[in-house]
């Protein structure tokens, strides 16, 4: 029997990949994508014609989605936008990402009951906010603490709770971490400083991601799979520092290690996102996406690729880049002296609240020391876990009322409703915050997805009147659960972001 699978986000690295993967079973799968008419898109798809239905049209508009998500069995969102272009256009981010998450949920509660496709949504590491070390480990229910001016974390955060709310009968979360992919080679923005050098991300090549969609859409995966919230990774050889990628991402290139064209201070030290699993396993074990094809290798691989700029590709031939690094060097310091994004332009200007957010103070950042100096200690590879608020040793089905109430109490609030049917954790619940906010959540998204109250996240959500700041500062003092993420790494720091973290949104 044909499936038939709906995807969003065709065009961009992780849907093009997924296409292609879906594609080579045309026995198996009818494909359906939505798809802006653009030049560019009808130009890119136009060898296509034949082998795929598309819908020309726009995630925020609903008739389109609508048209997508009727008659189908599978609801790949992988559509969106993302860095670097969601940071420089946040309410567009806000708009776009939002707006497609209610519109998927809305078309597929439109279907009888019977016929409601699964949805898969593809979220983000991003939204689990600054895992520096100790707290370089973790795992879906951990805190979400986005980081302070990173709106696409805070949408994704947002989509992700429309989307695995009852009703939705079958729904999956894969948080994405970063994709390695041959574009990344020549993607060099100010944002690359962002990235602390002592950092952690557990990478995804885009070939496992686009064998992950697919897999995601057979018939014969687990019913137990569905309604809940999983790490995606390529597995443990993926597991770098941002000191020990930029090494291989420069070596890639044919560009000298980091100690010659950066310095230390152009990047960040705290802020960003990303962490080491000790679950993404889980989902191999259900899917078996992964190659496993060794890190090095697999970024030898990438050099050989035919995706590097014609710059790149001259200076890689060439030797440039190792024989006058001074060049390469000059190149990188003009980036980190961007204006809005750069690292140093912050400093030069005395942009206060991005130097606190990213360095924590202007003198933090001046006691940074130089190469020779620098700390490279390897990282931990003891994980510290990070407590849930409730005994996760029982299974899902002995979970009830009490449960609940232990966990609400762990965030500081309380859950309101007076009964549970005992396993039900998919009927949403009445809770309460230490703030006092009242809302609506599934016992899955609190426990297992790491959510709370959505009124004290921060803007947007929908019925706030005003921009609601970053204010993990204040919320970890009532919020047990936050607080033992969030206060070891902001020990006396008080909350001083105002309208200036806003600034973009009316674009």
């Amino acid at each position: 029997m044909m499936t038939t699978v709906f995807l969003t986000g065709a065009t961009g690295t992780m849907g093009w990949q997924g296409m292609q993967e879906i594609l080579r079973f045309p026995d198996r799968y009818r494909l359906r994508i939505l798809v802006r008419p653009s030049k560019k898109n009808r130009e890119m798809l136009s060898p296509l014609s034949g082998k795929v239905e598309i819908v020309w049209g726009d995630l925020t508009r609903y008739e389109d989605v609508l048209k997508g998500v009727t008659g189908s069995d599978v609801v790949l969102h992988v559509g969106g936008m993302v860095s670097p272009r969601a940071d420089y256009c946040p309410e567009a981010t806000r708009r776009v990402n939002l707006s497609a998450a209610e519109n998927i949920r809305r078309a597929v509660l439109a279907q009888p009951e019977e016929r409601q496709p699964k949805v898969v949504y593809i979220s983000s590491v991003a939204q689990m906010g600054d895992r520096r070390e100790p707290f370089h480990w973790g795992r879906a229910g951990d805190p979400l603490c986005v980081s302070p001016y990173d709106h696409y974390g805070v949408t994704k955060v947002m989509a992700e709770r429309i989307l695995s709310d009852y009703p939705i009968r079958r729904w999956v979360s894969l948080r994405q971490p970063g994709i390695l992919y041959p574009g990344i080679l020549s993607n060099f923005d100010p944002i690359m400083f962002h990235v602390p050098l002592r950092g952690v991300l557990e990478w995804a090549t885009v070939e496992d991601s686009g064998r992950l969609l697919e897999r995601v859409c057979r018939p014969d995966v687990p019913d137990d799979f569905w309604n809940n919230f999983y790490n995606i990774s390529s597995g443990a050889s993926y597991r770098l520092s941002n000191y020990e990628f930029e090494c291989l991402l420069l070596k890639a290139v044919g560009c000298p290690r980091p100690e010659r064209i950066f310095e230390p201070r152009w990047f960040a030290t705290r802020n960003f996102h990303g962490m080491w699993y000790l679950d993404a396993d889980k989902l191999e074990d259900y899917l078996h996406f992964r190659a496993n094809i060794p890190v090095e290798e697999y970024f030898k691989q990438l050099a050989k690729s035919h995706s590097l700029s014609l710059p790149l590709r001259f200076a890689a031939k060439t030797h440039v880049a190792r024989l006058f690094p001074h060049i390469i060097k000059g190149i990188m310091r003009h980036l980190a002296n961007t204006r809005e994004h750069g690292t140093q332009w912050w400093i030069r200007h005395r942009v206060e609240p991005r130097i606190h957010a990213f360095y924590g103070s202007l003198e933090a950042y001046e006691a940074i020391p130089d190469w020779k100096h620098l700390q490279y200690a390897a990282l931990s590879k003891k994980p510290v876990v990070l407590h849930h608020g409730y005994d996760e040793s029982k299974r899902l089905e002995e979970l009830s009322l009490a449960d609940m109430q232990q966990a609400a109490a762990f965030r500081g609030g309380d859950c309101l409703s007076v009964s549970m049917q005992q396993g039900d954790v998919d009927t949403p619940l009445e809770w309460r915050c230490a703030e006092g906010h009242t809302f609506q959540a599934s016992p899955r998204q609190v426990l297992l997805g790491g959510h709370w109250c959505p009124e004290c996240f921060p803007y947007p959500y929908a019925s706030s009147p005003a921009p609601h700041p970053w204010e993990w500062d204040r919320l970890a003092k009532g919020n047990p659960f936050v607080s033992q993420l969030w206060s070891p790494l902001h020990a006396g720091e008080e909350n001083i972001y105002g309208p200036e973290i806003f600034k973009g949104w009316e674009k």
